[in-house]
């Protein structure tokens, strides 16, 4: 299936850049290199009147992106909750980051519950969504981002998403990723470091 073999080339990724590190300290999350150019990919944003957003931070900002479900039972709020964890502890620079949430799972998830579920963690977030699959899967293959969603005979849906946090400057560039279960403290860290950076670059 799409989805493991993703996960499965995924996963090898990781191990080859871990092996692959010095012994100099750097971000807890995984670089992008070359960063993948994410500003011409858009989805329509539920939280603002289905406004066409783009993946692109504000001047000075960060933009984290994050591809769910609502009716995720553990991955999606634990996830999310990490972020707000991370944001808190970043004090008054978390006005600074902005969180969209994309929804892998749109016959379920409509704008309203997909909007109340991503502000309920981080308020103002961007709640993204649309009900056509080829644009769907247009913005989730340059992230690197898998999904599939299956319905058995008896009616239960069954999801299965790749669970990554991803970082986009102020140029629209996908400059970090983070793995499920990055603690909140190395979030905090590397999102005050990329912060800090699109600070100095409008300088």
């Amino acid at each position: 299936m799409r989805l493991r073999a993703a996960l499965g080339a995924t996963a090898i990724f990781m191990l080859v850049l871990s092996a692959c590190g010095g012994e100099e300290a750097g971000p807890a999350g995984i670089v992008r290199d070359p960063a993948p150019e994410m500003a011409a990919l858009g989805l329509p944003d539920a939280a603002n009147g289905n406004a066409e957003f783009a993946f692109k931070a504000d001047p000075g900002q960060l933009l984290v992106v994050y591809f769910g479900y609502t009716s995720c039972p553990d991955v999606c709020p634990t996830t999310l909750a990490d972020v707000r964890s991370a944001l808190e502890d970043m004090g008054d620079d978390a006005q600074y980051v902005d969180l969209a949430m994309i929804t892998v799972d749109p016959n379920r998830d409509d704008g309203e519950r997909l909007t109340a579920y991503v502000q309920s963690f981080v308020a103002d977030s961007h709640a993204l969504r649309t009900d056509d699959p080829d644009a769907l899967w247009a913005v989730a293959e340059p992230f690197g981002a898998f999904y599939e969603v299956e319905t058995a005979d008896d009616g239960t849906v069954e999801v299965g998403h790749t669970a990554f946090l991803y970082g986009i400057d102020d140029a629209g560039l996908l400059q970090l990723q983070w793995a499920f279960g990055t603690e909140p403290e190395d979030l905090r860290s590397d999102f005050t470091l990329l912060v800090n950076r699109a600070k100095e670059n409008r300088g």
